[in-house]
């Protein structure tokens, strides 16, 4: 069949994961099984696949959605076809590739969700960290995740030689090794310095130089910052989303809706470009409608 011949190319030349193709053969099979249930023809078979056209896939495309199938799963399903008659087209068993004008549902972004100022403040303010050395771990690392908008895989990889106490930065490895340098404000810093002093009077045998490590002395791993970060969120919001990247939207949100320019929040985030920061603009346009609303007599809420 040419989607097993299809599938053992994404496989073995493509180097995909078996996630990624189990994916493919399954939106392969669903078209297959609609054209066979609706139109009689087959898209797998070598003489038969000579016959499907556009519309058919159109036809499949109208068909999911009537069936209330997520956008972004009609999405990936024609991106699925897109690549596999783009290979049949390569290797001749087609004389068109019938997907090169197909275009995809559009999908909305979903907005970011961030906790609100006044429960950061009372996250800093009234919760109590402890006062040993992870107590001082812990509040650090939600501090630079608010403070910075550094990613969680940025974090764990932080060490000791990438804080420049004389000018207030920190030197932040990114995407691709891309480097970034965020300012940081002198608590920040008087913290990372009294948790450094902390580290060395524990005289711990570290076989590493990151500043942040378990209990164990190993390096943080995902898993175990993103439990930290949900355990003490969870002391101050009920939000459903309390994540390491929760506070990254929270430092780009709380940045524009007090008038921080565009570029510059692309650049502390490490963005590659501006369309990945402009979704934080909605909430600023947000608290913009709000004030507008409170404040001014003709705005109809008078």
């Amino acid at each position: 069949m040419l989607s097993d011949i299809f599938l053992d190319y994404l496989l073995n030349q493509k180097r995909y994961s078996k996630h990624t193709i189990a994916a493919y053969a399954t939106d392969i099979s669903q078209f297959n099984s609609f054209l066979n249930n609706v139109y009689e023809l087959d898209c797998i078979a070598e003489e038969a696949v000579k016959h499907i056209s556009f519309i058919h896939i159109r036809s499949w495309q109208a068909q999911l959605s009537l069936s209330e199938v997520a956008a972004k799963s009609i999405a990936r399903k024609l991106s699925t076809l897109k690549s596999y008659f783009a290979f049949l087209k390569q290797n001749n068993y087609v004389s068109l590739n019938i997907t090169s004008h197909l275009s995809a549902p559009k999908i909305s972004k979903p907005l970011p969700n961030f906790i609100k100022v006044e429960q950061l403040d009372l996250l800093f303010d009234e919760v109590d960290f402890g006062q040993d050395l992870f107590g001082w771990r812990d509040r650090l690392i939600l501090e630079l995740f608010y403070a910075t908008g550094i990613r969680r895989a940025e974090l764990i990889n932080l060490k000791f030689g990438d804080v420049d106490f004389s000018n207030n930065i920190l030197k932040i490895t990114g995407k691709g090794n891309k480097v970034r340098y965020v300012p940081v404000n002198d608590d920040i810093l008087n913290r990372i310095n009294q948790y450094q002093k902390l580290v060395e009077t524990a005289a711990l045998s570290l076989d590493h130089n990151y500043i942040f490590f378990t209990e164990k002395g190993q390096p943080l791993y995902p898993k175990r910052v993103y439990n930290l970060v949900k355990k003490y969120l969870s002391y101050v919001t009920t939000a459903n989303k309390k994540s390491p990247h929760v506070l990254r939207h929270s430092f780009a949100t709380h940045l524009t809706n007090n008038g921080a320019n565009l570029n510059a929040v692309k650049e502390l985030l490490g963005h590659k470009s501006l369309a990945a920061t402009q979704i934080y603009t909605h909430n600023s346009i947000e608290q913009l409608q709000k004030e507008y609303k409170k404040a001014h007599p003709k705005s109809n809420n008078k």
